[in-house]
């Protein structure tokens, strides 16, 4: 007949291990040390192997195989634990799940502390994330396969979503630091950049199909995402529109260098949570909200960003051509 230890059985012994004796373990269980070693006893015999070597030590001591089961032990015990707090949170309210939809305007830095601090807050909920572009956000949530939404809005009303403004975020137009654009010593022109290839992510999700976002040039190189953009721009194949945020560590390095190009609209825009009004956010997801407005609000308007970046490079890396 196949062992069926009892979870008792197993925090007796958990216990055993970890405090280093059967009297600490009973303190710390508040039971009797005769229960403690009758406890171990009945596991032992149940598993018929010896868990701990007592001749000879004043210290209970764990064996090869009581070694081994200590870590089975651990991780069912751990389940359990994960387990006990999914019901309770479930018979308060929380969510078994949270699926969100994060646009990649969104600072990276922002949306890792946030999930880092979700984790510790709520450890029995589950997440689901997506991260993309434009309109996939708002068609995501819209579908029902996001909760909730953190990104730009796209100009298509719903009067089934509800949409909060929580933050800001801006474009800046660059080129690779090899770039003829990058070469030029003076503001940009129309002119300027109406030959050079541009760089523009096509937007899934079709929302705003037929629209184009500051697209200045005549050749136009159509691409899926903003990843693959920021490689193709790096790699001195055309100028395009980044969100500052990614792009910090190219501007400070010379890896990437800031268009100084009037005709292009680097006005900082909303980022908005939204949601569909028929939906409304369980406390996760309702704390997950109120995190990325506050983590937002700490974010470096255009200004801001680019004065900094300024004072880490110093003159003599400018930002743009001049």
């Amino acid at each position: 007949m196949l062992p069926n230890p009892t979870l008792d059985q197993l925090q007796v012994f958990l216990t055993v291990a970890e405090t280093g004796s059967f009297s600490a373990a009973s303190r710390a269980l508040n039971r009797a040390q005769s229960v403690v070693s009758y406890t171990i006893a009945n596991l032992e015999a149940q598993l018929e192997m010896p868990l701990f070597e007592r001749s000879g030590a004043r210290q209970p001591k764990l064996t090869d195989a009581g070694k081994a089961m200590l870590e089975d032990a651990r991780r069912l015990l751990t389940d359990l634990q994960v387990m006990r707090a999914r019901v309770k949170g479930l018979k308060e309210g929380l969510e078994a799940e949270v699926s969100v939809a994060i646009s990649v305007m969104v600072p990276s830095p922002a949306t890792v502390d946030v999930l880092r601090e979700f984790r510790e807050q709520f450890p029995s909920v589950a997440l689901n994330l997506a991260v993309g572009e434009l309109g996939m956000v708002m068609e995501t949530v819209l579908s029902g396969k996001a909760a909730i939404g953190i990104g730009g809005a796209v100009q298509k009303p719903d009067d089934s979503m509800l949409m909060e403004k929580i933050g800001h975020s801006f474009m800046m137009p660059v080129a690779s630091r090899n770039h003829p654009l990058a070469q030029i010593g003076r503001p940009l022109t129309l002119g300027d950049v109406r030959e050079e290839v541009q760089l523009v992510v096509t937007d899934a999700s079709g929302l705003t199909k037929g629209r184009d976002f500051n697209v200045l040039s005549y050749k136009t190189w159509r691409v899926s995402d903003i990843s693959t953009k920021h490689a193709l721009i790096r790699g001195g194949l055309g100028w395009g529109g980044l969100p500052a945020s990614i792009i910090r560590d190219d501007l400070m390095s010379g890896a990437l260098v800031h268009l100084d190009l009037e005709a292009y609209e680097q006005g900082e825009y909303p980022i908005y949570a939204m949601r569909r009004l028929a939906n409304p956010p369980g406390p996760a997801a309702a704390w997950m909200i109120d995190a990325f407005r506050t983590r937002l609000s700490q974010c470096p308007n255009h200004a801001d960003f680019t004065a900094a970046l300024n004072e880490i490079r110093g003159p003599e890396m400018p930002l743009a051509a001049e």
